[in-house]
């Protein structure tokens, strides 16, 4: 039997994606770039105006979305709002985990109401919707947002790096035991520019001065430039791909000397 070198397309065109924290940041821009790659998206989040205006650029862009709030804290308000987009749209392909939340403390300051709101977030809530959404996926993929933090840590950001180590954890137990029918894989953003990261890095910084020497662009990322990470996981192309960590940092983790 010969050897098949073909391979399916690099699109989620057809699918039908649901967004957790997909209002803002870099979940924002991978729900409206799925949108335009012709999938029916849900981006999701605690505030209503942020859902309905993501909502409606993704109906700008030609395909189907659902209106729903969630909070990701909340199993109720996730089995809710899976249950909202199987009625509304028949199934759910992907589900991409991009909650957020930041506390700007050390190890040695940070409180437990801190510590264990950022992991509620972070890690508990990717936790949390994959085995709400996976009991209902026939197959698919999941997609979860880690961090460089995750392997290289941060300053007064104990809470956040810890969150994203188990993110990286979480991937890959949870691959070995969904698949083959659901694949599960994280990204690994670099420094990227948002709403969170505002007023963080800043010319002149210390901090940001050491991201442009150890990325070979010598800037932070767009939300965008994340996209096309979550497309290629979240399609069909990645058949074989699963409990990958795909780092995307314009080589920050990757040098070793800076100029």
């Amino acid at each position: 039997m010969p050897l098949d070198y073909t391979h399916q397309p690099i699109t989620v065109a057809g699918k039908t994606a649901v967004v957790v924290g997909g209002t803002s940041g870099i979940g924002r821009a991978i729900a409206l770039g799925f949108a335009a790659e012709g999938a029916d998206v849900v981006p999701t989040s605690r505030t209503p105006e942020k859902v309905e205006r993501t909502a409606a650029e993704i109906r700008e862009r030609g395909v189907e979305t659902v209106e729903a709030t969630c909070d990701v804290t909340d199993r109720a308000s996730l089995e809710r709002l899976r249950d909202d987009v199987i009625d509304s749209l028949g199934h759910v392909d992907v589900l991409v985990n991009s909650s957020s939340s930041i506390a700007r403390s050390s190890v040695s300051a940070v409180t437990e109401d801190e510590w264990e709101g950022v992991l509620d977030v972070q890690l508990d809530g990717p936790v949390r919707a994959t085995q709400v959404f996976a009991k209902r996926m026939d197959e698919g993929a999941v997609v979860n947002i880690s961090s460089a933090s995750s392997v290289s840590a941060l300053p007064d950001l104990a809470a956040y790096t810890t969150a994203k180590g188990g993110i990286d954890a979480f991937t890959r137990a949870a691959a070995a035991e969904l698949g083959p029918e659901i694949r599960v894989n994280a990204i690994r953003p670099g420094f990227v520019r948002t709403e969170q990261t505002k007023g963080t890095y800043s010319e002149g910084d210390h901090r940001y001065e050491v991201i442009k020497s150890r990325t070979t662009n010598g800037r932070l990322a767009e939300p965008a430039e994340i996209t096309g990470a979550a497309v290629y996981l979240a399609s069909d192309a990645a058949s074989y791909t699963t409990g990958e960590i795909l780092t995307v940092d314009d080589g920050f983790l990757s040098a070793t000397f800076e100029e």
